[in-house]
């Protein structure tokens, strides 16, 4: 293995350690000020950075006739109503449990692709995903409430319906993905973000002062997680397979369930641990060996 290729593997790691994280940070921020204000700050950030990096990526795009009702769509699900239902999420639910219903969403793909796009699905995969959503059911009916986990069932619930977003996203970007590069569609989606959430943020209460810790979290979901994790990944296209690169993705429920046990305290008992092992069953059962979405699309799951 040659060094060029150690350091994109060492980069998509990093990308996803990066991913994983903003769960954890996303969740600290809820806490401290009103979720819609939180979104808005960081979709803020992510467009000013996307702007002083304009010059290099705003030819990474080829647009057609009609491509607008695809990317106004792409938007629209995914930061709009992802971040909406997901900021929720993180008041009601812990960041692990969130990170471990994202895990489904590969699944979730596959059966939406079966009934709008109308390709086959093998059966393992319809086993997997009824395997993933007992361990999701499971995982909430186990969970007490907590400080990190108010009310687990509505916060999972929520971050379910963030999924669902995230799915149409996805079937969105697979067919723009031809067309626009991972660093053009990221930067629309900050720039439409920060549109949408402005007046939602407006209606909501601000704080009479935000703490220089919870700016610090801001910059880093808005710069650091935003800009530098979609630039690791792009950099990994660039001497790895694009395969690759996207099996890097299953790693990010892991990372968020990590980093909820050692920054947030998360401690999880033994029937949810079987419970979370099931999730992981049923994702693997349903894995295919030839990806319907192209790997080359930015995840839908950003934190």
């Amino acid at each position: 293995m040659n060094n060029m290729v150690l350091r994109s593997h060492l980069a998509l790691l990093l990308a996803m350690v990066l991913w994983g994280s903003s769960f954890i940070a996303l969740k600290v921020a809820v806490t401290e000020m009103a979720p819609m204000v939180v979104v808005f700050l960081r979709m803020a950030i992510g467009s000013v950075a996307f702007l002083v990096v304009w010059p290099w990526i705003r030819h990474g795009f080829n647009y057609q006739p009609g491509d607008w009702k695809y990317l106004l769509g792409m938007a629209l699900f995914e930061p709009c109503l992802y971040f909406m239902f997901e900021a929720r999420a993180l008041q009601y639910t812990s960041a692990g449990q969130a990170g471990m219903v994202t895990a489904m969403l590969p699944l979730m793909v596959a059966v939406a692709a079966f009934f709008i796009l109308k390709e086959r699905s093998h059966w393992r995969q319809w086993l997997g995903f009824a395997i993933a959503i007992c361990g999701v059911i499971w995982m909430t009916l186990a969970t007490p409430d907590s400080e990190q986990a108010p009310n687990p069932a509505l916060g999972n619930f929520l971050e379910f319906l963030a999924m669902c977003s995230a799915v149409g996203y996805t079937l969105l970007v697979k067919h723009l993905v031809r067309r626009y590069s991972a660093f053009f569609l990221t930067a629309l989606q900050s720039f439409v973000g920060a549109i949408f959430f402005f007046p939602l943020a407006l209606a909501s209460e601000w704080p009479a002062e935000i703490a220089l810790s919870t700016f610090g979290i801001l910059v880093y979901l808005g710069l650091v997680v935003t800009l530098g994790a979609y630039g690791l990944y792009n950099y990994s296209l660039t001497y790895l397979k694009a395969t690759v690169a996207a099996g890097y993705t299953n790693l990010l429920p892991a990372f968020t369930l990590l980093f909820s046990m050692a920054l947030l305290g998360e401690r999880l008992i033994t029937v949810q641990w079987i419970a979370i092992g099931l999730v992981f069953v049923g994702v693997v059962l349903s894995q295919e060996r030839k990806q319907k979405v192209p790997p080359e699309a930015p995840p839908a799951v950003t934190g």
